[in-house]
């Protein structure tokens, strides 16, 4: 009976050749696992561990048992009137300043796009409402839309116009966080559409130019196409971002007058941490997730056909 002669490549071989062959082989899973594993342990085991209370009847207390109830806190969501106006309110939030964000955003896009001087500066002042601290800022703009000493009841009066209740107003309250998201927000619409405007080609122009076009011409017919991938994904950035919005709203209003501005993620927020009605938070936040996703999706879709 004959042995098999050990070739000397494998005798000499160590553990750590070993491993680093065998990482050679796999390099293409190894290098993924890390963000892998952050991603499991940030966003799906959350996720997960949120679906699995809202099938529940679960309180923080101690004294009061948790039992499974299945799907029956998303059935008292869709009867429950404050979920319906939360959702609305939301809406609202969202069709208010999103376009006008895209629209302001494009303008000063534009605008510093050209050269001028001192533009570094300038692109920088602009925008410094996005690096600020969305806390601060919310506590900034209530002082200034106070009804009594804020400094834009002040302005109104200097035009001759009539003072304003602001936050105070039912029917004015949403407009008026609005138009603070829009002025926190606007500039990162308007660098990410900057990028974009910077990265064209200068050969489309020249010709253009060169052909006798308009300035509106070069812009609806060469720039505005060029931009569109831009757009879309400043678009789907602010749309997700301004129907999560809740620093500004519950730093300014805590959902009020009453419930005027009461989105669903301060409806869902005073439910879990004043009720203490985790089963039912939890599902109205998974509520919250598919209409973001359906959002982003239904933008995704538009973004292919265009």
């Amino acid at each position: 009976m004959s042995i098999a002669p050990v070739s000397t490549a494998s005798r000499g071989r160590s553990p750590r050749g070993h491993f680093s062959s065998w990482l050679d082989r796999n390099i293409r899973w190894v290098f993924p696992l890390p963000a892998l594993a952050v991603l499991f342990a940030l966003t799906i085991l959350p996720l997960l561990f949120n679906l699995v209370l809202s099938g529940q009847e679960r309180s923080v207390s101690d004294a009061l048992p948790s039992s499974f109830v299945g799907l029956g806190n998303y059935a008292a969501a869709m009867k429950d009137p404050r979920f319906w106006n939360s959702v609305k309110l939301m809406m609202q939030f969202t069709l208010i300043a999103v376009p006008l964000q895209m629209l302001l955003g494009l303008g000063l896009a534009l605008l510093l796009n050209r050269t001028m001087r001192a533009s570094g500066l300038v692109r920088a002042v602009v925008l410094l409402p996005m690096i600020s601290t969305p806390v601060a800022v919310a506590l900034i703009w209530a002082l200034m839309m106070d009804p009594n000493l804020g400094v834009l009841n002040y302005f109104l009066q200097t035009l001759g116009l009539e003072r304003s209740l602001w936050l105070a107003d039912a029917r004015l309250v949403i407009p008026a966080l609005a138009l603070v998201d829009i002025w926190q927000w606007t500039p990162l619409v308007s660098l990410i559409l900057l990028a974009g405007l910077q990265t064209m080609a200068d050969e489309p122009f020249e010709a253009a130019r060169i052909d006798g076009a308009t300035p509106w011409q070069v812009f609806r017919f060469i720039t505005w196409p060029m931009l569109q991938p831009s757009v879309f994904a400043a678009l789907t950035l602010r749309l997700i971002d301004a129907l999560k919005t809740f620093d500004i709203i519950e730093v300014m209003t805590q959902g009020g007058p009453g419930s005027a501005s009461e989105t669903l993620n301060v409806y869902a927020y005073h439910t879990g941490f004043e009720f203490l009605r985790v089963g039912y938070t939890a599902a109205l936040l998974t509520l919250l997730l598919v209409i973001v996703a359906v959002v982003a999706v239904g933008v995704n879709l538009l973004r292919r056909r265009a």
